[in-house]
C-alpha cells in the first residue's frame, strides 16, 4: 500500500516483572515490528503465549514497553504513544483508538444502551442521537429491546460480548484493536460482527485483531502478521 501506515511499530520490547515469583523477569516481546495502513485489517497470529495480547494492549497504551516506538497516524496528527503522557493517551482513547476486549468491564448499574452510547457522548454527540445510535447497534446485534435499558451484568456471555462490540464500534475510530471479538458468539451473530468489521475497513479504519476462528480471520483480515516466539527471534 502507498503512503505512510496508520500504525507503525518498530523495535518493540516488553518484559514483565513477576512480583509473586521473587521478582523474576519474563520477556514477552523483543524487537517486534508491525505496520497497518488505512482501510486494512491485520490479524495477529502465532502460538498461545507468544505475546499477541501483549502487543495489542501495548498498542492501546495499557503496557509501557522498555524499548521501541509505536506511532499512530490519524486526523493529520502523528503520535508516539510510548512517549505520550497519560493525558495524551486518554485523549487518543476517546476519539482515535477503539478497543474491543474479550470481556465486558463496566459499572454494574449502567444500562446496556448507555454503555454503548458513552463513546458518542464523549465525542460530542447529542443525547438523543447517541441513544438512537446505541439502540440501532444493539438491535442489529440481536439484543432485545427489553434488555437494552438494564445493566448487562446478568446477560449471557454472548450478550455481554455483543454489547462490548457495539460500544467498540459505536464511534468511527480511525484505529481499531480487536481481541477475539467473536469468541463467544453463535454463527448468526458472528456473521453480523464480520459485516461490521468489514464496514469499518471500508470507511478507512486501520484494524489490528486477534481472531482464533480461522474462518472469521479469513473473512476480515487482509493479511496475517505472525508474532515470532523469542526462541525464533534469537
Amino acid at each position: 500500500m502507498s503512503g505512510r501506515p496508520a500504525i507503525e511499530v518498530a523495535g518493540l520490547s516488553k518484559t514483565f516483572t513477576l512480583h509473586l515469583q521473587g521478582g523474576s523477569r519474563l520477556k514477552v516481546l523483543e524487537g517486534a515490528a508491525l505496520s497497518v495502513h488505512v482501510g486494512e485489517c491485520v490479524a495477529l497470529t502465532g502460538p498461545s503465549g507468544v505475546g499477541k495480547s501483549t502487543l495489542l494492549r501495548t498498542l492501546y497504551g495499557n503496557y509501557l514497553p522498555e524499548a521501541g516506538r509505536i506511532v499512530l497516524r490519524a486526523n493529520g496528527v502523528d503520535t508516539d504513544i510510548i512517549a505520550a503522557g497519560p493525558r495524551a493517551v486518554a485523549a487518543l482513547r476517546r476519539g482515535t483508538i477503539g478497543h474491543v476486549s474479550q470481556f465486558l468491564r463496566v459499572i454494574p448499574r449502567v444500562a446496556a444502551r448507555d454503555i454503548v452510547a458513552a463513546p458518542l457522548r464523549t465525542n460530542g454527540v447529542g443525547e438523543a442521537a447517541a441513544l438512537a445510535r446505541a439502540d440501532a447497534l444493539l438491535a442489529r446485534l440481536n439484543i432485545p429491546e427489553r434488555l437494552r435499558k438494564i445493566p448487562p451484568a446478568t446477560f449471557s456471555g454472548g450478550e455481554q460480548q455483543r454489547v462490548n462490540i457495539a460500544r467498540g464500534l459505536a464511534w468511527p475510530y480511525p484505529i481499531l484493536l480487536l481481541d477475539e471479538p467473536t469468541a463467544s458468539l453463535d454463527a448468526a451473530n458472528r456473521d453480523i460482527v464480520v459485516e461490521m468489521i468489514n464496514e469499518a475497513k471500508a470507511r478507512g479504519a486501520a484494524i489490528v485483531g486477534i481472531f482464533h476462528d480461522a474462518a472469521v480471520r479469513a473473512r476480515v483480515a487482509d493479511r496475517e502478521h505472525r508474532v515470532v516466539p523469542l526462541s525464533e527471534a534469537a
